[in-house]
């Protein structure tokens, strides 16, 4: 069923394509990307290209970054393979009792929630599988639910610093702990999770797209080792407890759930505990990503962009910044979009860097690349089967980040 995605001239078709291919072959090879990032970072510093104290500035400023990926994603796996994403999403579709509607309601809970507090790319990496195999389970097509989840991975990562690397970034520069971000980003992530309901719906799950009226629900989940699992579970609790309730440093939270996590499993299942949790690729990609940015703006990027973005403070000047990260974010990647933008912000324009952080976040979906965790998710989908077709995702991102940078943007405006 997983592998039978034949939804004929439909938006929610998925046929592969020779671009589709080259794109599969070629732009997600993310272990190749990461490599060729940080040997291009590592030369530029090496050569003199790069002077050694901004490479040391950059190295300050992403060493809290690289803490938190690490730990975070050591996390997010140790409690995935506790069963804790799949005894949730069993239940999502359990609670829906067959009902479509109400299933899409739940998964768009689940994804967003997964989002916000444990970050976009643990939503790609882990609930991506998740959502496909209770697709096969449940006997519905995976098209909605995948879509679901990669939408919702981007559109739903602007409420808090954990919830996207561009977050803990902005959160550095305006100095924002978790509520502080919160009060602030509430309507515009309200915004953004609403526009993209209406086009998941719109584009996935009406009656004309899914195919199908009601779903058989599956058998009450149990976890292999219940011990564990409640471990996990808990651990995941206390990480966001820490800096929600605390507002304890992230990298500070999520080591001590990590650690947590981890003396489970080695009083449990002692030999998962390997060197493989470790995410190698990121840890090489985002030093490497930041070295080549930093290079490439000291190059003439920072004076284009800050054309480009101006310094009008109003609905319009917010827009236009949004406009300009979205439209980077597509080109190159969102987290380079943020740092090179980033920099042609005024200091104290705090409105402003948070208009860009809805461009970076809400915007990448329309390329493949435009986002790590999209990314990551393609990788995820084809690792099942699921072929997705390139240019029906493009066309439906397109318009998703249209809207939802505009309804989320006119949101900041209104409540900053």
């Amino acid at each position: 069923m997983v592998g039978d995605l034949s939804l004929r001239g439909r938006w929610a078709s998925a046929i592969s394509s020779p671009a589709g291919t080259f794109l599969r072959r070629r732009v997600l090879n993310l272990d190749g990307l990461a490599v060729a990032l940080l040997a291009a970072g590592l030369l530029l510093w090496g050569t003199g290209a790069l002077p050694s104290e901004r490479a040391w500035e950059v190295g300050e400023r992403i060493a809290p970054l690289l803490a938190f990926l690490l730990t975070a994603v050591v996390l997010a796996e140790l409690a995935g393979r506790a069963q804790v994403f799949d005894v949730a999403a069993t239940w999502v579709a359990r609670l829906a009792r067959g009902s479509y509607p109400l299933l899409f309601l739940w998964c768009v809970a689940l994804a967003s929630a997964t989002t916000i507090a444990l970050n976009l790319d643990t939503t790609a990496v882990l609930l991506t599988p998740v959502m496909l195999a209770l697709a096969s389970r449940v006997g519905i097509r995976p098209v909605p639910l995948a879509m679901t989840t990669v939408w919702l991975a981007n559109t739903a990562s602007l409420l808090l610093p954990v919830s996207n690397l561009t977050n803990l970034l902005a959160a550095q520069r305006v100095v924002l702990v978790p509520t502080e971000m919160a009060a602030v980003m509430w309507a515009p992530q309200l915004a953004a999770i609403v526009v993209t309901m209406a086009c998941l719906w719109g584009f996935y799950w009406r009656r004309s797209a899914r195919g199908d009226e009601v779903y058989v629900p599956p058998e009450r989940p149990a976890a292999a080792d219940p011990w564990l699992f409640g471990v996990c579970a808990a651990a995941c609790g206390l990480f966001l407890l820490a800096i929600i309730g605390f507002n304890v440093a992230l990298p500070a939270a999520s080591a001590g759930a990590a650690l947590l996590a981890a003396a489970a499993f080695f009083v449990r299942r002692r030999g998962e505990l390997r060197w493989s949790l470790v995410p190698w690729r990121l840890l090489a990609l985002v030093p490497g990503m930041f070295l080549v940015v930093d290079w490439i703006s000291s190059l003439g990027l920072r004076d284009l962009l800050m054309s480009a973005v101006g310094t009008d403070g109003g609905f319009a000047g917010l827009l236009r910044t949004a406009a300009v990260g979205a439209g980077l974010s597509n080109v190159l990647n969102n987290l380079p979009a943020y740092l090179s933008t980033e920099s042609v912000i005024p200091a104290d324009a705090h409105t402003q860097l948070l208009a860009l952080l809805i461009g970076v976040n809400v915007g990448p979906l329309v390329t493949p690349f435009a986002s790590l965790a999209t990314l990551i998710w393609f990788e995820r989908c084809r690792a099942h089967g699921v072929r997705i077709a390139k240019l029906p995702f493009a066309g439906a991102g397109l318009v998703l980040a249209s809207a939802g940078v505009v309804a989320a943007t006119g949101a900041l405006h209104l409540v900053a």
